[in-house]
């Protein structure tokens, strides 16, 4: 893989097969990005092109039917479906929470069964990682007999209908943080109520209150304890998304300085430590307003219209200054937009993921 915005590195040999196809898929979700933005869901055409490719098992070894493909490799990847689609890209990476979590021998048994059809994407897994969160417990897990309790509220969980099982984190007893895998689906003590998004809208987000759900303890992943958890670390493929947003305006501009920018932007991510990896997010959101602004400029007054592309990527560039955000990330931010001190709190609501 390797062009003037050179993605990153090469796949690995035994997945170079997967470019063409890659792009193919790229291609195609660029084409429906326009009715994509207007839908209430997405295409499920997308997703099941995306199992195709073998891509919900693109970290599991091959040796368990995945692709093997490293946290590098994967960045790259998600970079380029996000130039296609950022809803279904978005959709897509929140899967592999659920996907390291059955590949970690120290998950029960009983769970990691659910392996092979995570792999292949017969079985696709979201996130409510709201138990991962600073502050006041939103959600609270608490031990009843047979299995665990839960109450609160779990904001922003995307791909519903979509997806089949869900991963939730919430804080236990003795300042645990608890993780469950429940099914994606309506249970007694659960209210869904679907979030209007102002870009990425047909991913389908929802916000979840948890009144009393009661989940089996044959369900339970793991309780840790709450500190010394490297949130931060994790942040990098989230970041990818920012520069699919990037990577799209590019390709519409053709050859402009941003191409250099975009590559600076890669490496910042690519070489960032948990101390300065939300400088380096920051970097990326920050880009990708810049780069969607910089389209609409160079289209004018087609810009202005409802479903241009650049419309349209202005928005998505939008919504990913505080998608996945963090004290750190929100800072920074603040800081590049409103440096005379003028902006927010850091503490008001983000949406999270």
């Amino acid at each position: 893989m390797s062009d003037r915005l050179d993605a990153g590195s090469n796949l690995a040999p035994h997945v170079v097969r997967l470019d063409d196809g890659l792009q193919t898929v790229v291609d195609r979700f660029w084409r429906d990005a326009g009715e994509v933005d207007e839908a209430d869901v997405l295409p499920a055409s997308h997703l099941e092109a995306l199992g195709r490719l073998g891509l919900y098992g693109a970290l599991a070894p091959r040796s368990q039917g995945g692709l093997g493909l490293t946290p590098h490799d994967l960045t790259s990847v998600v970079e380029r479906l996000a130039s296609g689609s950022l809803g279904s890209t978005f959709v897509w990476i929140q899967h592999f929470r659920l996907l390291r979590s059955l590949l970690d021998p120290a998950t029960p048994a009983t769970l990691r069964a659910w392996l092979p059809d995570v792999v292949t994407g017969t079985l696709k897994g979201g996130i409510a990682l709201v138990g991962l969160m600073p502050g006041p417990p939103r959600l609270m897990a608490t031990r009843i007999a047979g299995g665990w309790r839960l109450d609160g509220a779990a904001p922003w969980v995307s791909g519903w209908g979509l997806i089949n099982l869900l991963l939730v984190t919430a804080r236990g007893p003795h300042d645990t943080t608890v993780s469950l895998i429940l099914d994606a689906a309506p249970h007694p003590g659960l209210t869904v109520d679907r979030a209007r998004l102002s870009a990425m809208n047909a991913s389908a987000t929802v916000h979840l209150r948890f009144d009393g759900v009661t989940v089996d303890g044959g369900r339970l992943v793991s309780a840790v304890p709450v500190e010394g958890r490297p949130e931060e670390a994790d942040l990098r493929s989230n970041g990818s998304l920012a520069l699919g947003v990037v990577r799209r305006c590019c390709l519409l501009l053709g050859p402009t300085p941003l191409d250099q920018a975009l590559r600076h932007c890669r490496e910042q991510l690519d070489t960032a430590g948990v101390d300065n990896m939300p400088a380096a997010r920051a970097a990326a959101s920050a880009l990708a307003v810049q780069a969607a602004h910089a389209l609409a400029v160079a289209r004018g007054s087609r810009a202005a219209l409802v479903g241009d592309p650049a419309e349209r990527l202005t928005r998505e560039a939008a919504i990913l200054l505080v998608f996945g955000s963090r004290p750190g990330i929100k800072r920074t931010l603040q800081q590049h937009f409103a440096p005379d001190g003028s902006a927010a709190s850091a503490d008001t609501p983000s949406f999270r993921a």
